[in-house]
This record gives C-alpha cells, structure tokens and sequence, in this order.
C-alpha cells in the first residue's frame, strides 16, 4: 500500500464475529497510520459492525445483513453494484469465505487482496498464499493485508474501543443500575462458537460467591443465547448477582465492561472487547488455542489446561467430556485474578477512550 496515495479509499470486508472485528481493528490502525488522508470503510453484518462505531480509524460503515452461513447472492451483487460509484481503489477481505469476496469484485473496485481459500482466486487480483508460520496470530493476518505482499507486516497495534459517557449513563439509567461504589466484578460465562467453548456455570458461581462474600458487585453479561447460564449462575449464588444476559445492545455492553476491576471470561467474543478496553482479564481457554486468538490488552491473564485432547476447535467436545475446562478449577482461577489485583490494582485507567461523538 503504496504511502504516496495519500487519499487511497480503501474498503475493507470485515468478520461476521465479534472477538474477530475486535481484532480487526488492529489493521484499521495500521491503516490510518499509513493513509492518515485516506478513507476506510468497513463491509460488516449488523451484530458485529456495531463495533466499527466505537473505532475512530473507521470513517464509513457498510451493513450487509445475510446472516449467518447464508450466500445472499441477491443481497451481495446489489451492495456491490451500489458501492461502484464510490470508487474505492483497494479493498480488503479478511474473512477466508468465497461469498466475503464477492461484493469487492461485484464493485469493480481495481485492487483487491484476500487470502487464498475456497477457490475463489478469480475475485482477487492479489491473492496471497498464508505462511501460518511466519503470521501465528489472527491479528498478524489481518494486519498483513494492510500492505503490499512484498513488504514486512507492520507492528501490531492493541485494539482499543472508544466508551460514549452519554450512552453509558442512557443504559445505566435504562437498565436500572447504579455505578458500583466499590468493585466491579463481570463474568461472560457464553460463547456464540459453542458449548465446549464454555465454563461450566457451577465454577462461575464459586468464584461469584468468593468476590460477593468480599463485598464485590457481580455482573453476569451475555446474549441471548447465555440467558439459561446466566440464570444458573445467578441461582447459585442466591441472586446476589445481577444478571444482564439478553438485557443489553452490544454498544451498551461495550460500556458496561468499561466500568469492570476485573472481567473473568470464556474465549468469547466480550473477552476480546474487555481487553480493547484496557480491562483486567482472565481468559478460560478450552478446545481453542490462546495462540491464535488470544485477547490483546494490558493486564490478560490466560488459563489453560495441558491436555493431550486440545486444542481440537469442536463445537462439542468430541471426548464427551469437557475435560479442558471441567478439570480447570475455580480455585486456580482466583489464585490467577487475586495475583493479578495483587500487583497491578484495580485498573483506574482504561485503554478505553472516552468521548461524546462515540455513538
């Protein structure tokens, strides 16, 4: 990406899943740093371009909603034969899907660089062969788009979400609650990807009850689909924990986590939000492996367990069993989150950047 095009209007095709668009603002940054003058637009589905508003690199937001693991054909040529009269001179595609790839080259946009997968080489006119080696890291794929094939991938920048206070104090207010006036601790106990992916509840709610016990506000946050575990979780406590599964719109979850001490989470989509902002993570890692995706931020604590079954990337555990995290004790868990109070403190500031035009 040459820097003399200082006014280059790139486009970029982002990730259906939350943790995934978190990390893709690492290449956004890495952009702006390049074109300061240029343009960027992001191609994303509604649940996770939301995100796209709480990052400033980002000047245009594109929804494309298909959903999930639907082909759209309909839907995709008529988003790229309308962004044909915005006359974008690259495109970036960082999902490995042949439909991601679409709507760049249905917009005749001239530049146009993906990864090679599904056969879809015809899309591209840069298609690039993924050295995993040299490129671990989610994030390092992402970020090395943002250049010329030939040229060494730039450093990679921590994601860092921007808070809206006046959307912050409108869902404190709407969903009844007060800032906590001692600490704060939320567990995200759901994960989109699946089950296996998942702490049992019971292990949440010792931990729970260690921190309540100690005087700590507890927060259970999640989508939907977490409702069930959240309930659970908040029953074995006694309902001394306040349950926002399903209560909250992602910007206002985004907010929410902004005001944790602590967040103690699966490999999920708000563990990487937690993480871009500046909030102090432990991260239970089960058939994923932290290497690929870990949450990228300042203090991130990851737990693990050595087992010769992971990291295998089932939905399901294919054993059965659920070993990785059913045999990862609450007691370890605290031992990591107390060591890591211990020597970095309650965070009072945040990577977080706190603003009005965050909406």
């Amino acid at each position: 990406m040459p820097d003399q095009c200082a006014k280059e209007n790139i486009l970029v095709i982002g990730p259906a899943w939350i943790g995934d668009m978190v990390l893709a603002h690492s290449l956004l940054q890495a952009i702006r740093r390049r074109l300061p003058h240029g343009s960027i637009d992001v191609v994303a589905p509604p649940w996770s371009a939301a995100l796209v508003k709480r990052m400033p690199e980002a000047d245009g937001i594109v929804e494309l909603d298909c959903g999930h693991g639907k082909l759209g054909l309909t839907k995709r040529y008529a988003l790229g034969r309308k962004l044909r009269q915005r006359h974008y001179s690259r495109a970036i595609v960082l999902p490995n899907s042949f439909k991601s790839g679409l709507v760049p080259y249905w917009a005749g946009i001239p530049h146009r660089t993906g990864y090679r997968s599904e056969l879809r080489g015809a899309l591209f006119t840069d298609y690039r062969r993924l050295d995993k080696k040299a490129l671990p890291r989610l994030v390092d794929r992402f970020v090395a788009l943002g250049v010329d094939a030939d040229t060494p991938p730039p450093q990679v920048s921590v994601p860092c979400l921007q808070v809206s206070r006046r959307q912050l104090d409108g869902g404190l207010s709407r969903l009844g609650l007060v800032r906590p006036q001692g600490p704060l601790l939320i567990l995200c106990p759901g994960a989109e990807y699946g089950l296996a992916k998942c702490w049992p509840p019971s292990h949440y709610a010792f931990v729970a009850r260690h921190y309540i016990d100690q005087g700590w506000t507890v927060w259970v946050m999640g989508s939907a689909r977490d409702r069930a575990t959240a309930d659970e979780i908040n029953r074995l406590t006694g309902n001394h924990c306040t349950n926002l599964a399903a209560k909250t719109t992602l910007l206002e979850a985004v907010d929410l986590l902004s005001l944790a001490d602590q967040v103690l989470s699966n490999d999920s989509g708000l563990m990487h939000v937690a993480a871009a902002l500046g909030r102090s993570v432990v991260a239970l890692f089960g058939p994923t492996d932290p290497g690929y995706t870990p949450p990228l931020g300042d203090p991130v604590r990851i737990l693990s367990l050595n087992l010769d079954c992971r990291p295998c990337f089932k939905r399901k555990c294919p054993l059965g069993h659920g070993r990785c995290l059913v045999e990862l004790k609450p007691n370890r868990v605290i031992r990591a989150m107390e060591y890591m109070l211990r020597f970095t403190g309650p965070p009072v500031t945040s990577c977080a950047n706190y603003s009005e035009a965050a909406c």
